[in-house]
């Protein structure tokens, strides 16, 4: 048997998720689709497609392709402040969905039962520990506590700090898995030992053979280093905009500018404060297609999180699962 002390400290994340690594792949809008989690699934790990701003409809072909591309059980992250978010669940219900992620705030009324009811486990983010005991009274099967350092929308507070927060106190009660900032094994096995059930890794990911990120993105990335993936700023504080991680270019100004012209309308009371922060989703699923589809590094947006200096090459998704598990495997044995 392969990896012994990392199975071991990793066996309730696996036996939870259903697969051979409790390596979760962040749910990345654009990036995470088909081929890359597939791929991921089909690796060893646990692929999760990014529902982002889809269409029910859009979902709905999203998963069935990639049945096509593995048996293995896979996630779908689904966005709370989504307007059909009930009707995107009843997608994942159809689909016998095994694993469903809700990001973006706490689940809304109702949303909770709804999961429950297409027999699929709940995974909530939890951003402090007073939020993950709500949510675990509110009956969620599985925590992800992710860092400032992770790359797209993140919190305020660090991987480390979180970790030590919520891990001593909820890690008996329910699985929780760590993600921001994690590109090496060796950060893994830290986070297994202190009760972690899994991690979640995003921008290792980006680059890896099966991702469909342009050449140009997958190139931005390897000049990167860590300093380069800066947090974007909020204008204004009735917009409560949730900070977004990415590498500084043109776009990063851009965003500043589509701040002040979506508080400017909310100044003359034209929309509601809901319509203004969906406003500035679409603005960053419209950015990211640009950059991740397009290739204009420049004018779209390339979110990444701090571990992006560790991502120096093209290799494929088995080759960074095996690489990851082997680092986290040689510091356990140590």
């Amino acid at each position: 048997m392969t990896h012994p002390n990392l199975r071991r400290l990793m066996s309730r994340g696996t036996d939870f998720l259903g697969c051979d690594y409790a390596i979760m792949c962040g749910a990345m809008s654009w990036v995470s689709e088909r081929h890359l989690v597939a791929a991921i699934s089909n690796a060893g790990g646990f692929g999760v497609i990014a529902c982002g701003a889809m269409t029910p409809d859009l979902l709905d072909a999203e998963i069935a392709a990639t049945k096509e591309h593995t048996i293995k059980s896979f996630g779908v992250n689904l966005i709370t402040m989504h307007p059909d978010l009930m009707e995107l669940i009843e997608v994942c219900g159809r689909h016998k969905v095994t694993h469903i992620v809700l990001a973006g705030g706490l689940p809304p009324r109702g949303s909770i039962d709804a999961i429950r009811a297409t027999q699929a486990k709940i995974i909530c983010f939890a951003p402090a520990l007073s939020l993950a005991k709500k949510l675990l009274r509110s009956g969620v099967d599985a925590l992800v506590i992710e860092g400032m350092e992770a790359g797209g929308h993140i919190g305020p507070v660090s991987t480390s700090v979180l970790a030590q927060e919520i891990l001593p106190e909820m890690s008996e009660q329910l699985p929780v898995f760590v993600a921001g900032g994690i590109g090496r094994g060796q950060a893994i096995a830290s986070y297994l030992e202190m009760g972690a059930a899994g991690v979640q890794l995003g921008t290792r990911f980006v680059c890896a053979k099966e991702s469909i990120a342009h050449e140009n993105f997958k190139k931005a990335f390897f000049r990167a280093s860590a300093r380069d993936a800066v947090a974007s700023v909020q204008v204004d504080p009735r917009l409560p905009v949730i900070p977004v991680r990415a590498l500084k270019n043109k776009s990063t100004e851009a965003f500043t500018a589509k701040q002040r012209e979506v508080a400017a309308i909310l100044d003359e009371e034209k929309i509601e404060m809901g319509e203004a922060q969906l406003q500035i989703e679409h603005y960053w699923a419209g950015a990211l297609k640009r950059a991740v589809i397009d290739g204009d590094v420049e004018n779209g947006s390339l979110m990444a999180g701090q571990s992006v200096g560790m991502v120096t090459k093209e290799e494929s998704v088995a080759e960074i699962i095996s690489s990851l598990a082997n680092e986290a495997e040689a510091a356990l044995a140590r």
